[in-house]
């Protein structure tokens, strides 16, 4: 496993450009077809479920590219007509605002630590349908915010006013984050890259979200493609195998 992790050097470029939005700019690439086909898998697998609303994005390690899944993931959501709010809850290295090209200067900890009402900090995006709240200044105690009454209550908001929520949150190992969001969403995606992510991570982080009864609806692979894969790099598959065991 050694070998693997000297290949895979820490991926910096989401965090200081943003995802790659290939979905938005070319809807027609192969890329694009596989997260509709990703966005379509998740509507299955929740389809056994009381409700599919507020869907959390996560993944074991960093770099595994839960961000790039998950907004783009969002922007079919929003292609497909419904109403999308992308949350970024990764607050300890937030990057919607420069996915979606939008200041940063107030967002998700501006309402969970001030009496902000979310309709005055939501921002529209270029994409049809789809709004950010954007993580907002870096605060000292993200875990304490995240796990307060007021988030709960600004879930409730979103459910009220959104088809589709959808939070990428940091991965399970690395902060608990992730894991006080867990009550309050109706599922989780798990993303992996294929020769990096390490087995025992992922098995630990399936055991945390089983503890919390958080619905796994599945798990998806990120594959590094070739030179020709149109300056891309990764394909995506979707499976359902840690969800099931």
């Amino acid at each position: 496993m050694g070998v693997f992790k000297k290949k895979y050097r820490p991926d910096t470029e989401t965090q200081v450009n943003g995802a790659r939005l290939v979905t938005f700019v070319e809807p027609k690439h192969v890329i694009s077809e596989q997260f509709r086909t990703l966005r379509t898998n998740i509507e299955f697998a929740g389809a056994a479920l009381d409700k599919l609303q507020v869907v959390m994005f996560t993944s074991a390690e960093m770099s595994d590219g839960k961000t790039t899944v998950s907004s783009n993931v969002a922007v079919t959501w929003a292609q497909a007509g419904k109403s999308v709010l992308y949350v970024d809850a990764d607050l300890r290295r937030p990057t919607a605002h420069s996915t979606f090209d939008l200041l940063n200067t107030r967002g998700l900890t501006t309402i969970l630590a001030s009496n902000a009402q979310p309709k005055d900090i939501v921002q529209k995006t270029f994409v049809d349908n789809l709004e950010v709240l954007t993580s907002g200044p870096v605060p000292p105690n993200p875990a304490d915010l995240l796990s307060s009454a007021r988030m709960a209550s600004l879930i409730d908001w979103m459910r009220n006013n959104y088809d589709v929520v959808v939070i990428d949150v940091p991965p399970v190992m690395a902060v608990t984050d992730a894991q006080v969001l867990m009550p309050l969403v109706d599922g989780a995606i798990l993303v992996t890259t294929f020769g990096k992510t390490l087995k025992a991570n992922v098995q630990r982080t399936v055991e945390t979200l089983r503890l919390t009864d958080t619905k796994i609806l599945g798990t998806v692979q990120r594959v590094r493609g070739g030179k020709n894969d149109a300056g891309y790099g990764y394909g995506y598959g979707y499976g359902y195998g840690y969800g099931n065991e």
